[in-house]
């Protein structure tokens, strides 16, 4: 079941940088990108309040309390950029760039959390590259 909810999050992504590239038009990329994550933080706490999470909310230890907020951060930081990157230039290069992320985050997998690197997953991971330099040297 995780790779529908995988499909969906590469459906709502691409529509975060059509519909992105759209609102920002004339926005300075930092005012959009705090908008943004106010919509964001309101449905994040809606979904967890009205799917009883917030019961958890005591027990988080203090390391999930340190990656949570250091995640945060990198996830803020990513959206900055992001948008900014989304006025500056053309969503069909933008996106393919970022999406690099896929390619770094098998990398860290395995250097940070120890998972293994199969033949296909590097491979994938080099294709990734290589398609992302194919895309963005139109």
């Amino acid at each position: 079941m995780w790779w529908l909810y995988a499909l969906l999050s590469a459906l709502f992504a691409a529509l975060t940088a059509v519909l992105a590239k759209i609102g920002i038009k004339g926005v300075d990329s930092n005012l959009a990108t705090a908008i943004r994550t106010v919509v964001i933080l309101v449905l994040a706490w809606g979904i967890v309040y009205f799917r009883g999470g917030l019961e958890q909310f005591g027990s988080l230890t203090r390391t999930n309390w340190t990656f949570l907020i250091l995640s945060g951060v990198a996830t803020g930081l990513s959206w900055v950029f992001y948008f900014r990157a989304l006025q500056l230039g053309e969503v069909s290069k933008v996106a393919p760039v970022d999406k690099l992320s896929v390619a770094l985050a098998i990398v860290l997998s395995v250097v940070f959390l120890g998972e293994k690197l199969t033949w296909q997953g590097g491979l994938g991971a080099g294709l990734i590259i290589l398609g992302t330099l194919v895309l963005i040297w139109q």
